[in-house]
């Protein structure tokens, strides 16, 4: 077969090579594009988080405000916080999601425990690998596993990383109670997100 135009020859030649470069820096933007996100995608301040209730990510009907009750020991439940002012949760980003986990406070470190509240603990639930959600329990393991890359967390040591590619902690944020009410007390301990977003 003989082709007349010779960009179209199925070569190594630099005449294929500048053909295909305007589609590689396509490509490139386009990946630019769908990691910026996640990337760039600002949570609230903290100032702005404090107060804040938690609402459960996929309840139905209008969201409650999540009460240590709620969540059943051993089981992780993913949540957003919820904005008491506007009236609304914070979920328009990915970034906002929070795993809460009710575990036995005995099994704590003590600057662990002082984050908690009734038990309950409450950390970023995005991979700091590559932005995955983490919310799988092993509990022989008493470890929170990614799904994407497997990177546990030790969630009663602070959310340090026990194995996997993952490089640094899963952010944890402090819980208050106001009666029987979850409430977020202060900031994360590092910003939420993957470290190669």
């Amino acid at each position: 077969m003989r082709y007349s135009d010779t960009s179209l020859a199925p070569c190594g030649c630099a005449t294929a090579a500048r053909v295909n470069a305007p589609r590689r820096r396509v490509i490139r933007i386009a990946a630019a594009g769908l990691a910026a996100p996640l990337a760039f995608a600002a949570w609230p301040a903290a100032e702005s988080l404090a107060g804040d209730r938690l609402v459960e990510e996929d309840a139905e009907g209008a969201p409650a405000p999540l009460r240590v009750a709620d969540l059943k020991p051993g089981k992780p439940m993913v949540a957003f916080p919820f904005d008491v002012k506007r009236n609304a949760p914070r979920d328009d980003s990915r970034l906002n999601k929070i795993v809460l986990i009710r575990l036995p406070e005995a099994e704590m470190s003590a600057d662990v425990r002082a984050r908690a509240a009734g038990g309950v603990l409450a950390y970023s639930a995005i991979c700091t690998h590559q932005a995955c959600d983490v919310k799988t329990w092993l509990v022989k393991e008493r470890a929170l596993v990614c799904y994407c890359h497997s990177s546990k967390f030790a969630l009663l040591d602070g959310g340090t990383v026990v194995s996997g590619p993952a490089s640094r902690a899963l952010p944890a944020i402090p819980l208050s109670l106001e009666g029987d009410q979850l409430v977020i007390a202060g900031a994360f301990t590092a910003a939420p997100g993957g470290s190669q977003t």
